[in-house]
């Protein structure tokens, strides 16, 4: 009798692999049958979910004339009709008014948005925090 148990205790375990295997192999084969903007929204969500301290800098021409601080992620306005994608950024950051990469007094976080077409700009996580 117990050598039973044991081959039970045995087929029960290779059971829970196979099936542990099954499910690994159905979420691969999941991800794998998303489009490659599906996957950057996952891979966006995971990056905001384990946090960014994003800059975003604004140019004109070659001068800086904006920068914003601590911005956790950019998103890309979609049209209410369609899911279309329209041709702007928009985003939630610090307005760093004097350029000095640091949230000074008085300096709140406010809503922004740019065009894709017309912006020179450059976003990037802040390298020393």
């Amino acid at each position: 009798m117990s050598g039973s148990n044991r081959r039970s205790g045995w087929a029960d375990g290779c059971l829970r692999v196979v099936g542990l295997a099954a499910i690994a192999a159905g979420l691969l084969l999941g991800l794998s049958a998303c489009t490659q903007e599906t996957q950057n929204k996952m891979g966006r969500a995971i990056q905001n979910w384990t946090g960014t301290n994003g800059v975003l800098e604004i140019y004109a021409g070659d001068k800086l004339v904006r920068r914003f601080i601590e911005i956790d992620k950019l998103s890309t306005a979609v049209s209410t009709q369609g899911g279309s994608s329209r041709p702007y950024r928009f985003g939630y950051g610090v307005f760093d008014e004097n350029l000095n990469m640091h949230r000074d007094p008085g300096e709140k976080e406010v809503y922004f948005e740019f065009s894709d077409y017309s912006t020179f700009y450059v976003f990037f996580e802040h390298p020393h925090r």
